[in-house]
């Protein structure tokens, strides 16, 4: 059950006009009161042919009109309208079920708390079987206003209660995270107009497409300017940037000009505060000597990058999710990211993962954009590549985002935010099936190569060695021939796979894997990509970290006992 609050100015006749009449699309059926104020004592103009809507409404506004004749300041904002609908596969409710549904909504609101005899005047009006609209004025009988504030959250907890006590379909309560619904109006010019999308949603898309290619919200702004989306900055007086609000393209109003939105109406994330922390945030210092090793294309560093986010997601160390919520805000603009570059018959699926995962990004904890530099430096430099990706590099990343949203979805679980789980939970579907078709084709080309069948033995027992609780899972897997070829192309580079098994199965748990054969495919794949290190080069690289760093040496070791390679050996290092 979903009740609106929505402050509707101060005409109570208008109000009553639309609620009586015939509505926008022929909707209104019978209209008729079946809840009210205890002091009504007026006929229905639903029901009582002579009794008139003029006459309801100067009644339901005396208090408003007796208040501004003993104060020299009238109110002028005293309607106040609340549509309530049931879920279209709730059961018929009677008119008196509705009627008590009226007047807990009410209680809760504080428009008629409950044992107060000089609350405000309110109605019910029916005029559909799913819904009912309460209209109210804000001024109690003692020409007090009442206390609305918070009133949004208190009318969400009795619906779900009203829900429960009813066998009504069960919603979660709101956190104000979410987006404002979209208003009738706005679903009706969208219909009029041809547009799938309401403005506010065609720019929520829009802008979260384009902060993968920006780094500042000026860039940002830029960037959708020069995609033709009209864009109104509010600047102060030295010119910086205090605000933003877009327009859709097309979407004018009575007089003909742009209609634009404030950047925190289209999406509570996307305002410009929000985004200055999101785009604005400088990396965290590195150590000078921590190697630096970049891989050969951004699917591969995007690959890396997710590495780290079994442990920034971790459930049970409070003190992290600030850079948890980091991660997960981050995690969106990489899927926002791949599915921009994506091979054309991936981008469907990846796109709505895209806009599925949007709430999920996004809960009352405040991120800590600074730890998630690398994972967001990955997406922006996904955005920016001209090339696109071999097959198993795109296969392998899209199966590390759709665990990292698996990761996601338990972390959100483990906090109670309900609806950034069901987000996330969304999200996973699509990426699954982008994830199964990606790496279709990788798997076609390897069991057509498949290694002999005593090379197959050698390595079954490796994954006995490696993942033996889940050994027999993973070689009746389908994919076992692939992962075998994998495992005998790592081999032939240097690997150990033994040690690849192992690897992949800390940083990808196997448990709730469907099909562990191909999750391993894609981890062992991108981990064996390069040949295997030289032992040799890296130690020279710790020789020369300690070279660096006089502190980080050895206890009791002279610099002249360092061993050095000689000098006519050449050391090389992998690529």
């Amino acid at each position: 059950m979903i009740a609106a609050i929505k402050p509707s100015g101060s005409n109570t006749r208008g109000l009553l006009a639309y609620l009586y009449g015939p509505g926008r699309h022929d909707e209104h059926l019978d209209p008729h009161i079946v809840a009210g104020f205890a002091m009504l004592g007026m006929p229905d103009p639903g029901r009582d042919e002579n009794a008139t809507l003029t006459a309801l409404g100067r009644h339901l506004d005396a208090p408003v009109r007796l208040r501004n004749s003993e104060f020299g300041k009238p109110v002028t904002d005293h309607v106040w309208h609340c549509p309530v609908r049931a879920a279209p596969e709730d059961r018929h409710l009677s008119d008196t079920e509705w009627g008590e549904i009226a007047q807990r909504i009410v209680e809760a609101a504080g428009i008629a708390p409950a044992g107060d005899d000089l609350g405000c005047r309110w109605i019910a009006v029916r005029h559909a079987d799913d819904h009912i609209h309460i209209l109210a004025t804000t001024v109690r009988e003692d020409g007090r206003r009442p206390k609305l504030h918070d009133s949004g959250l208190r009318v969400g907890n009795a619906c779900r209660q009203i829900e429960k006590d009813y066998g009504l379909r069960q919603l979660k309560n709101g956190d104000r995270t979410g987006t404002r619904r979209p208003t009738q109006a706005e679903m009706h010019k969208a219909e009029r107009l041809g547009w799938e999308q309401t403005s506010r949603q065609w720019l929520q898309d829009r802008i979260r497409a384009a902060i993968p290619h920006a780094t500042t919200a000026e860039e940002l702004l830029a960037y959708l300017e020069a995609d033709d989306i009209p864009v109104k900055p509010r600047r102060g007086p030295s010119g910086d940037l205090l605000g933003y609000a877009a327009g859709r393209p097309g979407d004018l109003g009575k007089n003909g000009e742009q209609i634009f939105h404030p950047g925190g109406k289209i999406a509570p994330d996307l305002s410009l505060p929000q985004l200055k922390a999101r785009l604005e945030t400088t990396a965290p210092e590195e150590h000078p000597t921590a190697r630096r090793t970049r891989p050969s294309t951004p699917w591969h560093q995007a690959t890396d990058a997710l590495d780290t986010f079994r442990t920034e997601t971790a459930t049970d160390d409070n003190t992290r999710d600030a850079r948890a919520q980091a991660h997960i805000t981050a995690l969106g603009e990489l899927i926002e990211a791949t599915a921009q570059n994506a091979p054309a018959d991936l981008r469907d699926q990846l796109r709505a993962a895209s806009q599925a995962y949007a709430r999920a990004q996004r809960s009352q904890i405040r991120a800590d954009d600074r730890t998630a530099h690398t994972l967001r430096t990955a997406a922006r430099d996904i955005a920016a590549t001209a090339t696109g990706p071999d097959g198993s590099a795109l296969a392998a990343l899209v199966a590390a985002m759709l665990w990292a949203a698996i990761l996601a979805t338990r972390w959100h679980d483990a906090k109670g935010h309900a609806h950034q789980a069901d987000a996330a939970r969304q999200t996973i579907q699509h990426l699954q099936t982008a994830a199964d078709h990606a790496l279709n084709p990788t798997l076609t080309e390897l069991e057509a190569r498949l290694p002999r069948e005593d090379a197959r033995r050698t390595l079954a027992r490796d994954v006995h060695s490696a993942v033996p609780e889940h050994a027999q899972r993973i070689l009746s897997d389908p994919a076992w021939p692939a992962l075998a070829t994998v495992l005998a192309d790592a081999e032939a580079r240097g690997h150990h796979p033994h040690q690849l098994l192992k690897e992949a199965a800390a940083q990808r748990e196997l448990t709730t894997a469907r099909e562990p054969a191909r999750v391993l495919i894609t981890r062992v794949h991108h981990t064996s990509r390069n040949p295997a290190p030289n032992p040799r080069a890296e130690a020279a690289r710790r020789r020369t970290t300690l070279a660096y760093n006089p502190t980080q040496r050895p206890q009791n070791v002279p610099y002249s006992a360092t061993p050095r390679a000689p000098a006519d050996q050449h050391t090389k290092y992998p690529r």
